[in-house]
């Protein structure tokens, strides 16, 4: 064989490996909730990086009544290889039948914190008795739709005996992050999971609140039945919650699971 002739075979085989790589690369949907899309946001297109993949990412809720929350889009009949949500509401997918059995990974645990707007005075809240004066001192308080918010509202105002007092001016947001609200002006004081706080301009953020008050969130993966993409789905849930990515983590604001 020529040059010529070794020269173009060699292209051929070239070209023959670069279409392989192509039909190789999958589209992977995942369905994230607020408190993982930070870390996700950092971790999911390295991970689509090393393994010549794309991700859809398909943002909802893990509870509630909006149609974008993941189990409401789930109900509807829309598609996804992974799910990433609060533990809770994934054990009642996993109850209702909806994820594969024994693909739960545990990804991490969150926290709950504070916001004020940006350049307010810094209030305290790291013990139980700053935390409650400044929850009565406050003129609005704002608090999500999601584990957090629902802790806050049936947990702990009744905990701190100020649950009458509170209602009238703390309210539930939906859909969108509480520290969007309280960067408009339109809340003095606002509480979701800290990962969901920090990516948000206009805030300043106070710290988290009281621990003996503390409620933690456990952040969870699983693949859902009649995913498209189940082997990829595996590996990216492992990657996920892999030794070596939990400095970047921890850097959202989340807590490595113990």
């Amino acid at each position: 064989m020529n040059t010529f002739m070794k020269n173009f075979a060699a292209a051929i085989l070239v070209a023959g490996l670069g279409l392989v790589g192509t039909i190789q690369a999958e589209e992977i949907k995942v369905m994230t909730s607020g408190g993982f899309t930070a870390a996700y946001n950092i971790l999911g297109p390295r991970f689509a990086a090393e393994h010549n993949d794309t991700l859809k990412t398909i943002l909802g809720p893990s509870m509630g009544k909006a149609p974008e929350a993941i189990p409401n889009r789930l109900a509807k009949g829309e598609k996804a290889d992974v799910v990433i949500m609060v533990g809770y509401a994934l054990a009642e997918l996993i109850e209702q039948g909806q994820i594969e059995p024994g693909t739960r990974v545990e990804l991490a645990d969150s926290r709950i914190g504070a916001v004020v707007h940006a350049g307010a005075a810094k209030p305290r809240i790291d013990s139980i008795d700053e935390l409650k004066q400044t929850l009565l001192s406050a003129d609005s308080v704002a608090y999500s739709d999601s584990a957090s918010g629902v802790y806050i509202q049936t947990q702990l105002f009744k905990r701190l005996d100020i649950e009458d007092q509170l209602l009238p001016k703390a309210h539930m947001i939906e859909k969108i992050p509480v520290a969007t609200v309280v960067a408009t002006g339109n809340y003095q004081l606002g509480f979701q999971q800290v990962s969901e706080l920090l990516p948000v301009p206009g805030v300043t953020y106070i710290g988290k609140i009281a621990e003996p008050l503390q409620s933690v969130t456990r952040f969870a993966g699983a693949i859902p039945k009649e995913a498209e993409h189940s082997e990829e789905a595996k590996s990216l849930l492992a990657y996920l919650a892999s030794k070596e990515v939990q400095p970047e983590i921890q850097s959202t604001g989340l807590d490595s699971v113990p």
